[in-house]
């Protein structure tokens, strides 16, 4: 926590790795990770061309999966999930599987209690089966 509020994401992400393998179950320290991670991902980049990007090649994996991560880090967090369930669900092979490994990083983030979750996931294996 003292490595996120000094803003040192890599510092984060490495002490929650070393917590978790202290104590694989820390359900807190996973949270943590995936959060940091998620904000690792997002610093540096270009939000207005991120989207743009998205909007424009809707079949680039790749720019699907940036703008979903800036849809959880603005609260948008039904609009991250639905990009890449329909991300899955138009794609095959590698590409669906980056699709559906980042979505389930991001169900991480929010927590699998959360009812968004719940609903994701039923999305997500309709559209895999």
């Amino acid at each position: 926590m003292q490595a996120l509020d000094a803003g040192d994401l890599s510092g984060a992400v490495q002490a929650y790795k070393n917590v978790l393998s202290d104590d694989p179950g820390n359900t807190e320290a996973k949270l943590g990770l995936a959060q940091a991670e998620l904000l690792q991902r997002v610093q540096g980049m270009d939000p207005q061309q991120v989207r743009k990007d998205a909007a424009e090649k809707p079949a680039d994996v790749a720019a699907q999966i940036a703008a979903a991560d800036l849809d959880l880090v603005g609260g948008h967090v039904d609009d991250a999930f639905g990009r890449l369930i329909d991300t899955v669900a138009r794609t095959a092979g590698d590409d669906r599987d980056a699709a559906r490994v980042r979505l389930l990083e991001l169900f991480e983030v929010v927590g699998a209690d959360d009812p968004r979750v719940v609903a994701a996931r039923r999305a997500l294996a309709r559209a895999l089966f």
